[in-house]
Protein backbone atom coordinates (compact mmCIF):
# COMPACT_ATOMS: atom_id res chain seq x y z
CA UNK A 1 0.00 0.00 0.00
CA UNK A 2 1.24 3.24 -1.07
CA UNK A 3 0.68 6.63 0.55
CA UNK A 4 0.17 9.46 -2.27
CA UNK A 5 2.95 11.52 -0.38
CA UNK A 6 5.41 9.24 -1.70
CA UNK A 7 4.53 9.17 -5.18
CA UNK A 8 6.19 10.85 -7.02
CA UNK A 9 4.98 9.57 -10.52
CA UNK A 10 2.56 7.88 -12.22
CA UNK A 11 2.56 4.90 -14.81
CA UNK A 12 0.37 5.20 -17.80
CA UNK A 13 -1.45 2.37 -19.76
CA UNK A 14 0.42 0.55 -22.18
CA UNK A 15 -0.10 0.47 -25.66
CA UNK A 16 2.11 -2.90 -26.69
CA UNK A 17 4.46 -5.18 -25.93
CA UNK A 18 6.40 -4.31 -29.19
CA UNK A 19 7.55 -1.81 -30.66
CA UNK A 20 6.16 -1.97 -33.92
CA UNK A 21 2.82 -1.00 -31.70
CA UNK A 22 4.23 1.63 -30.06
CA UNK A 23 4.85 3.44 -33.33
CA UNK A 24 1.66 2.64 -34.55
CA UNK A 25 -0.19 3.99 -32.21
CA UNK A 26 2.55 6.76 -32.58
CA UNK A 27 1.48 7.78 -36.04
CA UNK A 28 -2.23 7.45 -35.49
CA UNK A 29 -2.42 9.97 -32.50
CA UNK A 30 0.43 11.94 -34.43
CA UNK A 31 -1.95 11.87 -37.66
CA UNK A 32 -5.41 12.74 -35.78
CA UNK A 33 -3.73 15.35 -33.62
CA UNK A 34 -2.02 17.66 -37.17
CA UNK A 35 -5.34 17.00 -38.71
CA UNK A 36 -7.09 18.51 -34.63
CA UNK A 37 -4.49 21.40 -35.47
CA UNK A 38 -4.80 22.14 -38.92
CA UNK A 39 -8.63 22.39 -38.99
CA UNK A 40 -9.35 24.41 -35.80
CA UNK A 41 -6.13 26.54 -36.95
CA UNK A 42 -7.67 27.20 -40.23
CA UNK A 43 -11.10 27.92 -38.50
CA UNK A 44 -9.49 30.62 -35.77
CA UNK A 45 -7.28 32.26 -38.62
CA UNK A 46 -10.17 32.79 -41.13
CA UNK A 47 -12.74 33.65 -38.34
CA UNK A 48 -9.72 36.32 -36.86
CA UNK A 49 -8.81 37.95 -40.06
CA UNK A 50 -11.79 38.17 -42.03
CA UNK A 51 -14.50 41.21 -41.21
CA UNK A 52 -17.10 38.87 -42.55
CA UNK A 53 -16.71 36.26 -39.57
CA UNK A 54 -16.62 39.12 -36.96
CA UNK A 55 -20.30 38.21 -35.75
CA UNK A 56 -21.28 36.34 -32.33
CA UNK A 57 -21.94 33.50 -34.08
CA UNK A 58 -18.03 33.35 -35.24
CA UNK A 59 -16.74 34.43 -32.03
CA UNK A 60 -18.42 31.86 -30.28
CA UNK A 61 -16.95 29.44 -32.60
CA UNK A 62 -13.38 30.84 -32.94
CA UNK A 63 -13.99 30.04 -28.95
CA UNK A 64 -14.92 26.75 -29.22
CA UNK A 65 -11.79 26.19 -31.51
CA UNK A 66 -9.25 27.56 -29.30
CA UNK A 67 -10.74 25.10 -26.19
CA UNK A 68 -10.35 22.09 -28.80
CA UNK A 69 -6.75 22.87 -29.49
CA UNK A 70 -6.29 23.24 -25.74
CA UNK A 71 -8.35 19.84 -24.86
CA UNK A 72 -6.23 17.68 -27.39
CA UNK A 73 -2.78 19.54 -26.89
CA UNK A 74 -3.42 18.67 -22.94
CA UNK A 75 -3.37 14.47 -23.95
CA UNK A 76 -1.86 13.56 -27.70
CA UNK A 77 1.75 15.24 -27.50
CA UNK A 78 2.28 13.23 -24.10
CA UNK A 79 0.95 9.85 -25.57
CA UNK A 80 3.10 10.34 -28.71
CA UNK A 81 6.27 10.88 -26.62
CA UNK A 82 5.45 7.90 -24.29
CA UNK A 83 5.40 5.96 -27.39
CA UNK A 84 8.04 7.30 -29.32
CA UNK A 85 10.84 7.08 -26.14
CA UNK A 86 8.29 3.22 -25.02
CA UNK A 87 8.38 4.93 -21.23
CA UNK A 88 4.72 5.11 -19.36
CA UNK A 89 5.90 7.58 -16.65
CA UNK A 90 3.91 11.38 -15.81
CA UNK A 91 5.50 12.85 -13.13
CA UNK A 92 3.17 13.81 -9.93
CA UNK A 93 2.94 17.73 -10.45
CA UNK A 94 2.74 16.58 -14.48
CA UNK A 95 -0.64 14.63 -13.96
CA UNK A 96 -2.28 17.10 -11.88
CA UNK A 97 -1.49 19.97 -14.59
CA UNK A 98 -2.48 17.37 -17.12
CA UNK A 99 -6.29 16.58 -15.00
CA UNK A 100 -6.46 20.37 -14.57
CA UNK A 101 -6.02 21.13 -18.36
CA UNK A 102 -8.08 18.84 -19.62
CA UNK A 103 -11.10 19.67 -16.53
CA UNK A 104 -10.45 22.74 -17.36
CA UNK A 105 -10.81 22.98 -21.43
CA UNK A 106 -13.92 20.31 -21.46
CA UNK A 107 -15.75 21.87 -18.76
CA UNK A 108 -15.13 25.60 -20.49
CA UNK A 109 -16.01 23.71 -24.23
CA UNK A 110 -19.76 22.44 -21.90
CA UNK A 111 -20.44 25.78 -20.79
CA UNK A 112 -19.92 27.58 -23.95
CA UNK A 113 -21.89 24.91 -26.30
CA UNK A 114 -24.62 26.39 -23.58
CA UNK A 115 -23.72 29.77 -24.47
CA UNK A 116 -24.20 28.87 -28.15
CA UNK A 117 -27.77 27.45 -27.46
CA UNK A 118 -28.59 30.49 -26.28
CA UNK A 119 -27.26 32.39 -29.36
CA UNK A 120 -28.55 30.23 -31.72
CA UNK A 121 -32.07 30.68 -29.62
CA UNK A 122 -32.30 34.92 -29.73
CA UNK A 123 -30.98 34.94 -33.88
CA UNK A 124 -34.13 32.86 -34.16
CA UNK A 125 -37.00 33.15 -31.84
CA UNK A 126 -35.88 37.38 -30.83
CA UNK A 127 -34.24 38.48 -34.35
CA UNK A 128 -34.68 41.57 -33.94
CA UNK A 129 -33.67 42.28 -30.30
CA UNK A 130 -30.19 39.99 -31.73
CA UNK A 131 -28.01 43.11 -31.74
CA UNK A 132 -28.81 44.41 -28.31
CA UNK A 133 -29.03 41.19 -26.56
CA UNK A 134 -25.45 39.70 -28.44
CA UNK A 135 -23.68 42.94 -28.63
CA UNK A 136 -19.89 42.88 -28.88
CA UNK A 137 -19.54 43.48 -24.92
CA UNK A 138 -22.18 40.84 -23.89
CA UNK A 139 -20.29 37.82 -25.87
CA UNK A 140 -17.19 38.78 -24.77
CA UNK A 141 -18.19 39.05 -21.34
CA UNK A 142 -20.43 35.63 -22.26
CA UNK A 143 -17.29 33.88 -23.17
CA UNK A 144 -15.36 35.13 -20.11
CA UNK A 145 -17.89 33.40 -18.18
CA UNK A 146 -17.25 30.48 -19.91
CA UNK A 147 -13.98 30.22 -19.53
CA UNK A 148 -13.58 31.96 -16.07
CA UNK A 149 -16.40 29.09 -14.89
CA UNK A 150 -14.48 26.27 -16.65
CA UNK A 151 -11.01 27.22 -14.67
CA UNK A 152 -12.88 27.62 -11.28
CA UNK A 153 -14.42 24.02 -12.37
CA UNK A 154 -10.96 22.74 -12.70
CA UNK A 155 -9.39 24.01 -9.80
CA UNK A 156 -11.68 22.76 -7.45
CA UNK A 157 -11.63 19.14 -8.71
CA UNK A 158 -7.62 19.11 -9.26
CA UNK A 159 -7.17 20.66 -5.76
CA UNK A 160 -9.63 18.55 -4.02
CA UNK A 161 -8.48 15.21 -5.96
CA UNK A 162 -4.65 15.57 -5.43
CA UNK A 163 -5.40 16.30 -1.63
CA UNK A 164 -6.67 12.88 -1.27
CA UNK A 165 -4.76 9.92 -0.21
CA UNK A 166 -4.03 7.22 -2.49
CA UNK A 167 -3.77 3.92 -1.36
CA UNK A 168 -3.62 1.67 -4.37
CA UNK A 169 -0.63 2.25 -6.38
CA UNK A 170 0.11 4.71 -9.09
CA UNK A 171 -0.37 2.79 -12.67
CA UNK A 172 -3.67 3.93 -14.46
CA UNK A 173 -5.63 2.24 -17.06
CA UNK A 174 -5.51 4.98 -19.62
CA UNK A 175 -3.54 7.13 -22.19
CA UNK A 176 -3.69 10.22 -19.94
CA UNK A 177 -4.04 11.12 -16.43
CA UNK A 178 -7.82 11.06 -16.35
CA UNK A 179 -10.03 12.24 -12.83
CA UNK A 180 -12.03 8.92 -12.49
CA UNK A 181 -8.89 6.75 -12.42
CA UNK A 182 -6.96 8.89 -9.76
CA UNK A 183 -10.03 8.38 -7.95
CA UNK A 184 -9.70 4.64 -8.55
CA UNK A 185 -6.38 4.33 -6.33
CA UNK A 186 -7.81 6.79 -3.89
CA UNK A 187 -8.44 5.56 -0.56
CA UNK A 188 -12.32 4.35 0.36
CA UNK A 189 -12.86 6.55 2.49
CA UNK A 190 -11.75 9.29 1.10
CA UNK A 191 -13.48 9.07 -1.50
CA UNK A 192 -16.30 10.41 -0.52
CA UNK A 193 -14.62 13.90 -0.23
CA UNK A 194 -14.23 14.18 -4.28
CA UNK A 195 -17.69 12.70 -4.37
CA UNK A 196 -19.62 15.60 -3.13
CA UNK A 197 -17.60 17.67 -5.29
CA UNK A 198 -18.65 15.18 -8.08
CA UNK A 199 -22.45 15.16 -7.32
CA UNK A 200 -22.31 19.36 -7.39
CA UNK A 201 -20.85 19.16 -10.54
CA UNK A 202 -23.43 16.89 -12.47
CA UNK A 203 -25.97 19.09 -11.34
CA UNK A 204 -24.03 22.11 -12.90
CA UNK A 205 -23.90 20.25 -15.99
CA UNK A 206 -27.45 18.76 -15.71
CA UNK A 207 -28.76 22.57 -15.18
CA UNK A 208 -26.96 23.17 -18.63
CA UNK A 209 -28.37 20.07 -20.58
CA UNK A 210 -31.99 21.35 -19.29
CA UNK A 211 -31.07 25.24 -20.57
CA UNK A 212 -29.69 23.80 -24.23
CA UNK A 213 -32.49 21.42 -24.63
CA UNK A 214 -35.10 24.00 -23.60
CA UNK A 215 -33.68 26.78 -25.94
CA UNK A 216 -33.85 23.93 -28.50
CA UNK A 217 -37.34 23.73 -27.64
CA UNK A 218 -38.08 26.79 -28.33
CA UNK A 219 -36.40 27.35 -31.85
CA UNK A 220 -37.84 24.06 -33.12
CA UNK A 221 -41.36 25.95 -32.07
CA UNK A 222 -40.17 29.11 -34.12
CA UNK A 223 -39.18 27.09 -37.27
CA UNK A 224 -41.81 25.14 -37.83
CA UNK A 225 -43.99 28.44 -37.72
CA UNK A 226 -41.70 29.95 -40.19
CA UNK A 227 -44.11 29.93 -43.43
CA UNK A 228 -41.19 29.57 -46.45
CA UNK A 229 -39.51 26.48 -46.39
CA UNK A 230 -36.47 28.08 -47.79
CA UNK A 231 -36.80 29.90 -44.63
CA UNK A 232 -37.01 26.51 -42.37
CA UNK A 233 -34.33 25.30 -44.25
CA UNK A 234 -32.09 28.11 -43.28
CA UNK A 235 -33.21 28.19 -39.65
CA UNK A 236 -32.29 24.50 -39.61
CA UNK A 237 -28.96 24.86 -41.07
CA UNK A 238 -27.81 27.58 -38.39
CA UNK A 239 -28.85 25.24 -35.77
CA UNK A 240 -28.09 21.73 -36.80
CA UNK A 241 -23.84 22.12 -36.60
CA UNK A 242 -24.04 23.18 -33.32
CA UNK A 243 -26.93 20.37 -32.19
CA UNK A 244 -24.75 17.77 -33.79
CA UNK A 245 -22.05 19.42 -31.65
CA UNK A 246 -23.48 19.24 -28.33
CA UNK A 247 -25.12 15.65 -29.05
CA UNK A 248 -21.61 14.15 -30.12
CA UNK A 249 -19.99 15.89 -26.61
CA UNK A 250 -23.11 14.75 -24.73
CA UNK A 251 -22.92 11.15 -26.08
CA UNK A 252 -19.11 10.19 -25.41
CA UNK A 253 -18.85 11.74 -22.23
CA UNK A 254 -22.04 10.15 -20.96
CA UNK A 255 -21.03 6.84 -22.28
CA UNK A 256 -17.37 7.43 -20.29
CA UNK A 257 -19.15 8.13 -17.13
CA UNK A 258 -22.07 5.98 -17.21
CA UNK A 259 -20.80 2.00 -18.62
CA UNK A 260 -21.13 -0.59 -16.24
CA UNK A 261 -18.48 -2.05 -14.71
CA UNK A 262 -19.29 -5.24 -15.74
CA UNK A 263 -18.01 -4.58 -19.15
CA UNK A 264 -15.38 -2.03 -18.48
CA UNK A 265 -11.58 -2.96 -19.66
CA UNK A 266 -8.48 -1.34 -20.14
CA UNK A 267 -9.52 -1.76 -24.10
CA UNK A 268 -12.46 -0.11 -23.47
CA UNK A 269 -11.26 2.51 -21.34
CA UNK A 270 -9.32 3.57 -24.20
CA UNK A 271 -11.33 3.64 -26.70
CA UNK A 272 -13.94 5.21 -24.85
CA UNK A 273 -11.93 8.29 -24.10
CA UNK A 274 -10.34 8.16 -27.44
CA UNK A 275 -14.13 9.39 -28.19
CA UNK A 276 -14.89 11.69 -25.88
CA UNK A 277 -11.06 13.41 -25.72
CA UNK A 278 -9.68 13.48 -29.34
CA UNK A 279 -12.75 12.72 -31.94
CA UNK A 280 -14.65 15.83 -30.56
CA UNK A 281 -11.67 18.36 -31.16
CA UNK A 282 -11.15 17.00 -34.76
CA UNK A 283 -14.81 16.61 -36.18
CA UNK A 284 -16.30 19.99 -34.77
CA UNK A 285 -14.66 22.37 -37.36
CA UNK A 286 -15.65 19.37 -40.01
CA UNK A 287 -19.15 20.19 -38.49
CA UNK A 288 -19.31 23.67 -38.29
CA UNK A 289 -18.05 23.71 -42.09
CA UNK A 290 -19.85 21.11 -43.76
CA UNK A 291 -23.16 23.17 -44.31
CA UNK A 292 -21.82 26.50 -44.37
CA UNK A 293 -20.85 27.51 -47.46
CA UNK A 294 -19.47 31.03 -46.58
CA UNK A 295 -16.83 29.24 -44.36
CA UNK A 296 -15.68 26.88 -46.51
CA UNK A 297 -15.22 29.63 -49.48
CA UNK A 298 -13.25 32.26 -46.97
CA UNK A 299 -10.82 29.11 -45.72
CA UNK A 300 -10.54 28.23 -49.44
CA UNK A 301 -9.20 31.92 -49.78
CA UNK A 302 -7.17 31.86 -46.71
CA UNK A 303 -5.42 28.49 -47.65
CA UNK A 304 -4.89 29.88 -51.76
CA UNK A 305 -4.37 33.38 -51.40
CA UNK A 306 -7.13 33.94 -53.28
CA UNK A 307 -7.96 37.50 -53.46
CA UNK A 308 -12.04 38.77 -53.26
CA UNK A 309 -11.57 41.34 -55.79
CA UNK A 310 -9.86 39.52 -58.57
CA UNK A 311 -12.90 38.73 -60.84
CA UNK A 312 -11.39 35.28 -61.72
CA UNK A 313 -11.24 34.46 -58.15
CA UNK A 314 -13.72 31.20 -57.56
CA UNK A 315 -14.26 32.33 -53.72
CA UNK A 316 -14.87 36.04 -54.60
CA UNK A 317 -18.82 35.51 -55.39
CA UNK A 318 -19.24 34.78 -51.58
CA UNK A 319 -17.96 38.13 -50.65
CA UNK A 320 -19.85 40.33 -53.26
CA UNK A 321 -22.77 42.68 -51.70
Amino acid sequence: MSNSSSITLFLLMEFGDTQELQFLHFWLFLGTYLAALLANGLIITTVACDQHFHTPLYFFLLNLSLLDLGCISTTLPKSMASCLWNTRAISYPGCAAQVFLFVFFISAEYFLLTVMAYDRYVAICKPLHYGTLLGSRACVHMAAAAWGTGFLHALLHTVNTFSIPLCKGNAMDQFFCELAQILKLSCSDAYLREFRLLVFSTFVYLGCFVFIMLSYVQIFRAVLRIPSEQGRHKAFSMCLPHLVVVSLFLSTALFACLKPPSISSASLNLVVSFLYSVVPPVVNPLIYSLRNQELQDAVWKLVTGCLPEATNCPCSSAYDT
